[in-house]
């Protein structure tokens, strides 16, 4: 009974009454307008056909009198047709004629007006066997009367398997839409189930589970689609959630606990003023290492949770990337390195001005911390170029690379391959590099160019419905993060 009910209360059961009746109505009013109109057309050929039969015995009549015409209406009433004929005296006596019966008023009221009566056809039908017919009586000189008519059995016929047509037509329909309604029940309720079963998974903690595909194309298939990206960000944006956490838990216990011991050592220990002054000076140093990492995690957190193309803009990288090397290059000579430029003239790109510009100093810093060569200057090179319908911005340098097997782990978060931590830095800056990249449509990739690192990243290149252009924006923005 529940399950009944069920069925009763879903839109596919609705749907189907709402077909059974607006199809029954449509067939309904389209066969009784044929059955009305044939009826129509069908009396008009009745009359026309009798007042035919009138004027050729009119003249009968007129050119040889009585004699010529009982001739002729009983040589027409020998034919197996529909024509009807009866000719009588001024006492109702039959004189000639095919009709073995009909009510006497018939005669009576010879007026010429057509009628629909009820008779009985004289050598074919038992005493009992009515037909209907529509007729015509007049009177002639001498008292007689003549009548003349079209036995209406075929538009019976007709019609009555009219009304069978469409009593049948509608037991169709309904079986058919009974049918209908089972099919696409079965067929959506299936879909549906799978869909709640697949949210209480999710519901329960469980953010793997993922919306059935049936290849159809349908609309089923589209939504399931467009729920399964929706579930893939979810997914995303709390495993990255989870990951800061835990990374949080883990990475920031150093700090905190050193920030405690100092502080209890400072208080324990009697060094005066100037004890207490550089405690508290290491104290905010400390504070604000751990300060730094808190605002970059949420710089990035923000970052991923940005709708992919509502911070994008027609970008001029010609112009950004000089605005950039003009910037470092001074830094990078005083390091004793070279900078580098190779940019095609009037290259550009729909993509965020300042997240860009912060990606591009965040790896040029990474290589000036870590790509320096063994012996020799290190030179970083600054390129872009448009290939295979996408824009290529990357960061390269002249120094030992990343080994392979720490590729993916590098972009991991609060990962430094320096294992004695004696540059500055947070290990967040290429997370934040790799969520600005994602952000674009694009992923960071690294290649070990032997010698050297090449860290690239891909841009949607400006298409004309590109709104303006990266002239009309504004300078370099954001912190650098360090690796």
């Amino acid at each position: 009974m529940t399950r009944l009910t069920r069925f009763i209360r879903t839109t596919a059961f609705k749907l189907s009454l709402l077909y059974i009746a607006v199809f029954t109505v449509m067939s309904g009013f389209l066969l009784v307008y044929v059955a009305e109109n044939t009826d129509h057309l069908m009396s008009e050929q009745v009359v026309q056909s009798v007042d035919s039969e009138l004027k050729g015995l009119a003249d009968v009549y007129v050119r040889g009198g009585v004699r010529d015409l009982v001739e002729t209406i009983d040589r027409r009433s020998r034919h197996p047709d529909a024509s009807l004929y009866l000719l009588t005296d001024f006492a109702g006596n039959a004189l000639v004629g095919n009709i073995a019966r009909l009510p006497t008023t018939v005669l009576e009221e010879a007026d010429g007006g057509l009628r629909r009566v009820r008779y009985t056809r004289l050598g074919q039908d038992s005493e009992d066997v009515e037909r209907q017919a529509m007729v015509r009586t007049f009177e002639l000189r001498g008292g007689f009367r003549l009548l003349v008519g079209r036995d209406l059995g075929d538009q019976l016929r007709f019609s009555n398997l009219l009304g069978n047509a469409l009593r049948l037509w509608l037991i169709v329909v309904i079986v058919m839409a009974a049918i209908t309604w089972l099919f696409v029940s079965r067929r959506v309720m299936k879909r549906i189930d799978d869909i709640s079963a697949t949210s209480q998974t999710i519901m329960q903690g469980d953010l793997s589970g993922r919306l059935s595909i049936a290849g159809t194309n349908d609309e089923f298939d589209r939504l399931a689609v467009s729920l399964n990206a929706m579930l893939d960000r979810i997914e995303l944006l709390m495993q990255s959630m989870k990951d800061v956490t835990d990374n949080i838990a883990h990475d920031l216990k150093t700090p905190l606990t050193r920030l405690q011991t100092r502080i209890e050592t400072a208080l324990r220990e009697t060094n005066g003023e100037e004890g207490y002054r550089t405690a508290l000076e290491a104290t905010l140093d400390e504070s604000d290492q751990l300060l730094r990492i808190f605002n970059a995690l949420l710089h990035i957190a923000r970052i991923e949770s940005m709708a992919p193309g509502s911070v994008m803009e027609a970008t001029d990288l010609s112009r950004l990337l000089g605005e950039i090397a003009e910037l470092y290059e001074p830094l990078v000579e005083d390091e004793g390195g070279k900078l580098e430029t190779d940019v095609p003239e009037g290259l550009q790109a729909e993509c965020n001005r300042d997240l860009i510009s912060q990606v591009l100093v965040n790896l040029i810093e990474n290589a000036l911390k870590y790509g320096r060569p063994a012996d020799g200057e290190l030179v970083i090179r600054l390129t872009a170029l448009e290939e295979e319908g996408r824009v290529t911005v990357a960061v390269s340098d002249n120094g030992p690379g990343i080994p392979d097997k720490d590729m993916s782990r590098v972009l991991e978060r609060f990962v430094r391959l320096e294992e004695s931590r004696s540059e500055p830095g947070t290990g967040l800056g290429l997370s934040l590099v790799k969520a600005v990249a994602r952000l674009h449509g694009g992923d960071l990739r690294f290649k070990n160019e032997a010698p050297g690192l090449s860290a690239r990243v891909d841009l949607k290149p400006v298409t004309p419905a590109s709104s303006r252009s990266g002239h009309e924006q504004g300078g370099i923005t954001g912190d650098p993060e360090e690796r």
